[in-house]
């Protein structure tokens, strides 16, 4: 693959380049955390120097790339060899049916990852690299919002969405928002130093940094917990219904013991992590009741039951009635059920079938 000449060769005090490729309707938020922490840990203060970090957006062409809020961003360079640079970083935005970069931006990432360039995707960025088929050994961090997307377009990968990046030696991948500058923080510490981190983030207003085990500041469901442990396994519930999980898998995700992750759970739900994975499931259920299309059958096997009557007789026993007959009254309004929903978490174990 022809590359451009670089318009100036690497200075020897820079220490960290990154190279970056904008999708069509990019966030320009996550390209602007990650660049600004670039800028501000390359020199002293805010002057803004490039000496110790550098930095390009490539493309193929020299068209101006809109971001999803409609400002306008124009490529520095076109491609150069992808092994000028430390990390490759795709930035992508919102997911259309149209093609989020062009076949030759494709080819180019795959010839990046030939010669052995470190990669990273943010925000839907994952998605172009698991198009372009370099994420099959690496697990994919996504944002909660585009969890179930990438999920069915690709269901053989490994993808999770309880954490804010992840980081293996040759593959990165974001949730986008404020974590990308978590991550860009991480790349400024490895590469500059530590110094030149706490520059970055003070001027950008930052008290801590956090690190890739971090949880999503998301919200699951209608608990109201602030430890992360717990709201990790909600998530991990949420994103796995269909493939349950054992709870000994959701306590190993959430970094506790099985003992700890049943004790956390009694503690602040009064409730045993499996009855509320089990009412999690039940919740979906109802969600695909509602569809009067939906047999019985893929309900149940949506929802995480092995089989119609399983389904059927777990769903009575919770709310006293068939998965036909409450289908067919939909008396419960949503509002209701949300109630009913917290409620459910407030049972102790003897609630559980």
């Amino acid at each position: 693959m022809f590359y451009s000449s670089p318009r100036h060769r690497r200075a020897r005090s820079v220490r960290l380049k990154v190279g970056f490729i904008l999708a069509r309707s990019f966030t320009l938020t996550a390209f602007a955390m990650f660049i600004d922490t670039l800028r501000l840990a390359s020199d002293k203060s805010d002057r803004s120097g490039r000496i110790n970090a550098d930095w390009e957006v490539l493309s193929n062409t020299r068209h101006l790339v809109t971001s999803s809020c409609g400002v306008q961003v124009s490529p520095t360079s076109l491609f150069l060899d992808p092994m000028e640079f430390d990390y490759i970083v795709v930035v992508g935005g919102r997911l259309t049916d149209d093609q989020a970069v062009d076949n030759e931006t494709l080819r180019y990432l795959r010839d990046a990852a030939f010669k052995g360039a470190r990669l990273i995707g943010i925000c839907t960025g994952t998605f172009i690299l698991a198009e372009a088929g370099l994420m099959e050994t690496h697990e994919t961090c996504v944002s909660w919002l585009h969890h179930v997307d990438f999920r069915e377009r690709f269901p053989d990968l490994q993808v999770r969405a309880d954490r804010i990046y992840n980081l293996d030696a040759t593959r990165g991948s974001c949730a986008g928002g404020s974590s990308t500058a978590d991550l860009a923080a991480e790349l400024v510490r490895r590469h500059i130093g530590n110094a030149a981190e706490r520059n970055a983030l003070e001027v950008l207003q930052i008290d801590k940094v956090r690190n890739a085990e971090w949880v999503q500041p998301r919200r699951p469901l209608t608990i109201e917990t602030h430890d992360p442990r717990l709201r990790a396994a909600m998530i991990l519930m949420e994103q796995n219904i269909e493939n349950t999980l054992s709870v000994s898998r959701l306590a190993a995700a959430s970094g506790i013991s099985r003992r700890q992750l049943e004790r956390l759970f009694f503690k602040e739900v009064n409730s045993s992590p499996a009855f509320v994975y089990r009412r999690v499931r039940l919740e979906r259920a109802k969600q695909l009741l509602r569809k009067s299309d939906t047999p019985l059958i893929e309900v149940a096997i949506g929802s995480g039951f092995e089989n119609a009557s399983h389904f059927a007789r777990v769903f009575r026993r919770a709310y006293g009635q068939s998965p036909s007959a409450w289908r067919r009254s939909e008396l419960t309004s949503p509002s209701v059920e949300r109630g009913a929903l917290q409620n459910t978490y407030s049972l102790g174990a003897d609630a559980v079938e």
